[in-house]
């Protein structure tokens, strides 16, 4: 079986040290352990990275050490991400506000990602950006991009 590849946006890898969200953080966690056993093919950006490095200490330095315990693939925004994120304001899918946010989506995309993982439920994970993610990604030639939360990748068992 292919495995799925991942991107994380910053609220994720945040989410690592987040003890006023436990639950979220578990989850996190929890997922941090599957991408250590190898289960995903894990992206993530110049955009990511430069929001890591506006975190306070020792934030910073926690996330850049749980970064270094993974294997990833880091990639940039490009002219064609920097496109495809103005098309999802244009269509209304993202406020204005959030260009990091649509950027993050826009390099998934491009990157080919099959899953984009966030926790940010204003700006990402919401059915306005996903339904204007997927009109133009269709309209634009790109294949589906799934849009979730890390919990949704979680294989629980029955308690």
């Amino acid at each position: 079986m292919k495995k799925l590849k991942i991107y994380l946006d910053t609220s994720v890898i945040s989410h690592l040290e987040q003890s006023d969200a436990p639950e979220k953080m578990q989850d996190t966690l929890a997922l941090w352990k599957d991408i250590q056993a190898g289960m995903y093919n894990v992206v993530i950006s110049d955009v990511t990275m430069a929001e890591i490095d506006r975190c306070t200490e020792p934030k910073q330095s926690l996330l850049r050490e749980k970064l270094a315990d993974i294997h990833y693939v880091e990639t940039i925004r490009d002219k064609e991400s920097l496109r495809l994120s103005e098309l999802y304001f244009e269509r209304g899918g993202l406020p204005p506000k959030s260009k990091e946010d649509a950027l993050h989506i826009a390099i998934a995309t491009v990157s080919e990602c099959d899953v984009i993982l966030s926790w940010n439920f204003r700006h990402i994970v919401n059915m306005r950006a996903i339904k204007a993610v997927e009109s133009v990604n269709i309209q634009e030639g790109y294949r589906t991009l799934r849009i979730m939360p890390p919990t949704m990748l979680l294989e629980k068992g029955e308690q």
